[in-house]
């Protein structure tokens, strides 16, 4: 009886979907669907470039479900592809219909953008109305995969406890109250951007917006629900091949990651793709070193790390400095998430299962604010540090502490608020199972 009242309630509530998708369409802009040709404004090798690197950065959302799965138990496996598979298709459905319209269409206050792209309403798909070389449809969809791409992370701070359905339901509310008004501050000219005319700040590719965010927002998740269960073997990955398959797709993404954001096939793409191989390089030789002086030995684990550690922290200024500063901060940026990642395991209270704050949330910080001391003039009209920007220095800094506030204490009350009307997290006896079983039925070996 239980299962047929919720049916019922699903196919109610599929049925609104529909009916108001169905009413955006009929309302849309006539001469928008009506519209034939290209706008001449457009760049063609721009839209394909931009096609391929959304293409790029899907690829990375199965490669965080191998590069996580490879990491925990054999049990947690299949339940973590679930999670990264599931919460693209929920995240990226919401951005069309709700999230990009809230970061890109409009301004209130600096916080949030408007309603009136909401269901794709009035989108080209043919012209651009920001003022791009590119369709707005084509940039709705390459920033949908960063927010997808952002819900991904996000699940490695919670692995292994919280129950599936809690944690859809979580990153469907997530994506509309923190992820799109992040993307509106930082990218959409709001209070985190130098165009909302509040503070200087820099942000290409997502230290804030992805980055700081995820990595924080795991934070609040592990510690609403609390730490898995002291019987459950923790630091030993399964299958170290699956982990470094899924880390190296994440490398080939982020090309895409960081290379499309400029939106464009010209010399300061070159000069980003540069900087975010010679930085994840920079900062695997580094980890490897620190592996060496501190354990005796170079292991695979470290190797991933020190990758991501090094692609995370060259993002948010990968386009404004030159390769020497891009290779300073992925040394930087190993550095930091290295002993980051060490103080999280062992002096934190906090149950970071894949070390997302200690690679994401630190990375991120460390490169927000070495783009605030390594911009350079060339490359921006808000130069750093060491060419005289103290402005933008002390915007970075404001930006990294703005995020780390707002996105912990809504992602905490979000969980919290879940915690109140369904249950979040499974049981000890479940955790020893594994999610695998317990809720998918389906285990990722015979």
């Amino acid at each position: 009886m239980i299962k047929m009242k919720l049916s019922t309630k699903m196919i109610i509530a599929i049925g609104v979907l529909l009916a108001l998708f169905a009413a955006a369409s009929l309302g849309a802009s006539a001469e928008t669907i009506a519209e034939e040709g290209t706008d001449p404004a457009l760049d063609t090798a721009d839209m394909l470039w931009v096609t391929v690197a959304a293409a790029l950065v899907f690829i990375m959302s199965p490669g965080i479900a191998l590069f996580y799965g490879g990491m925990l138990r054999k049990q947690s496996m299949t339940s973590t592809m679930a999670q990264c598979g599931l919460g693209t298709a929920i995240v990226f459905f919401i951005w069309t219909m709700i999230g990009y319209s809230l970061a890109f269409d409009g301004d209130i206050w600096g916080f949030i953008g408007g309603t009136g792209s909401m269901m794709v309403s009035g989108v080209p798909y043919d012209s651009s109305t920001l003022g791009l070389t590119v369709p707005d449809m084509e940039f709705l969809i390459f920033q949908g995969m960063f927010a997808a791409v952002t819900a991904c992370i996000i699940v490695g701070a919670s692995a292994e406890r919280v129950r599936f359905p809690a944690l859809m339901v979580f990153l469907a509310i997530w994506s509309v109250l923190v992820y799109a008004p992040m993307a509106h501050m930082v990218w959409g000219g709001g209070i985190l951007s130098t165009a909302g005319g509040f503070i200087t700040t820099l942000d290409y590719a997502g230290g804030t917006v992805v980055h700081i965010c995820s990595g924080i927002t795991g934070v609040a998740i592990a510690l609403a629900v609390g730490k898995r269960s002291k019987r459950i073997i923790k630091d030993r990955p399964h299958n170290i091949p699956l982990m470094f398959l899924g880390a190296f797709l994440i490398w080939v993404g982020w090309i895409g990651f960081n290379g499309g954001s400029g939106l464009a096939v010209d010399g300061g793409m070159v000069n980003v793709l540069m900087n975010t191989v010679v930085s994840s390089v920079a900062a695997m030789i580094v980890w490897a070193a620190i592996q060496v002086a501190t354990v005796g030995r170079v292991g695979v684990t470290g190797i991933c790390a020190g990758l991501i550690a090094g692609l995370v922290a060259i993002t948010p200024g990968c386009a404004y400095v030159n390769t020497p500063a891009a290779i300073a901060i992925g040394m930087m940026g190993a550095l930091a998430c290295y002993f980051g990642v060490s103080f999280m395991k062992k002096r934190s209270n906090v149950d970071d299962a894949l070390d997302v704050f200690g690679l994401h949330g630190i990375g991120g910080i460390c490169g927000a604010i070495a783009t605030g001391i390594f911009a350079i003039p060339l490359l921006t009209d808000t130069p750093g540090l060491l060419h005289g920007g103290v402005d933008l220095f002390a915007g970075q800094l404001a930006a990294v502490g703005f995020t780390l506030v707002y996105c912990f204490a809504v992602s905490f009350a979000i969980m919290k608020g879940l915690s109140y009307v369904m249950r979040i997290r499974l049981t000890e006896e479940e955790e020893m199972i594994g999610a695998d079983i317990i809720e998918h039925g389906e285990s990722a070996y015979n």
